[in-house]
């Protein structure tokens, strides 16, 4: 498996950057993650490498080297993560709990799947034209999506959330795939510091008309300069997919049956995650298959 990364975090007009990304693969997938933690709730830098780490680490205890299915394991770890965040919060008395969104991606044999949770996008550009694009959780998006918005008018803020991990409810988990990757397909995570101030269709030319080492930078530095003093934290991972068989360029063939590597940080000290043995795992299993298809109640607010 063959793939080029790319990824750059700028702090905006924010006291703290709270966005988190990272990715990890075996010699056979590779998981590309983004975390967008939350303002207006506490420790939101937090929630998003709780959510991380603990997709991270489900994949290097699942790839061996292969995830049997990649979209229920999107599926699953993310509320896994949610739960994670519920049981933080709980051992450290906190009022309310860290929330945060993600968007993740995997990458195996010729397909890529992917799912999110909340705004945090994912983009995938094939010559020049966008292939798929996440629907992000928001009323206002939910509006358009339902033909509700009159032009020119905006009745629900953009940054008014439905279900986010962290949150009282249980979180909704759009997943999407498997789509047979073509040489040279480019996908882009971000965070809304990106897409809040940058429009989708500069976001498909960038990443049509140049490297991803040169359109990720740039992007970010334009969300920046359009965002101006007040501009949001942005963050942006590419990759641009280079196919399978012989290596030609960034490649996972050195890796053994057995082996991992990771951009995302190690595990957290022990007080704050409590470690999920096997029997927490599977008692979190069991729990979205009753939950998976509940939004979370309620609204959000970024």
């Amino acid at each position: 498996m063959r793939f080029s990364v790319f990824q750059v975090s700028r702090r905006g007009g924010r006291e703290t950057n709270e966005d988190r990304m990272g990715y990890c693969f075996t010699r056979e997938a590779g998981l590309f993650a983004l975390a967008d933690g939350m303002g207006g709730h506490p420790e939101g830098e937090v929630a998003a490498q709780i959510a991380l780490q603990t997709l991270a680490a489900l994949f290097q205890q699942d790839a061996r080297p292969v995830i049997e299915d990649p979209q229920r394991f999107l599926q699953e770890t993310i509320v896994i993560a949610h739960q994670q965040l519920l049981r933080y919060a709980a051992s450290k008395g906190l009022h309310d709990t860290p929330r945060t969104t993600v968007v993740a991606c995997i990458l195996q044999g010729n397909q890529a799947w992917w799912a999110h949770c909340g705004d945090s996008r994912l983009y995938l550009v094939r010559g020049g034209k966008l292939i798929a694009r996440t629907r992000d959780h928001s009323y206002s998006e939910l509006q358009e999506a339902l033909g509700r918005v009159s032009r020119g008018s905006e009745p629900f803020n953009r940054n008014v959330l439905f279900t986010c991990l962290g949150s009282p409810g249980k979180p909704m988990v759009d997943c999407q795939g498997p789509l047979v990757m073509e040489a040279a397909d480019r996908i882009l995570l971000c965070s809304d510091g990106l897409w809040g101030s940058v429009e989708d269709s500069e976001i498909v030319q960038h990443l049509a008309d140049q490297a991803i080492t040169e359109a990720a930078p740039d992007l970010v530095e334009q969300a920046l300069r359009n965002g101006g003093a007040r501009s949001d934290n942005v963050t942006v991972l590419a990759v641009e997919w280079e196919g399978e068989g012989d290596p030609g360029g960034d490649t996972t063939q050195n890796l053994g049956n057995s082996g991992f590597a990771s951009t995302i940080q190690g595990a957290l000290d022990a007080d704050l995650v409590a470690a999920m043995d096997d029997e927490e795992i599977e008692r979190s299993i069991r729990e979205i298959n009753e939950v998976i298809r509940q939004s979370g109640r309620g609204a959000h607010k970024r």
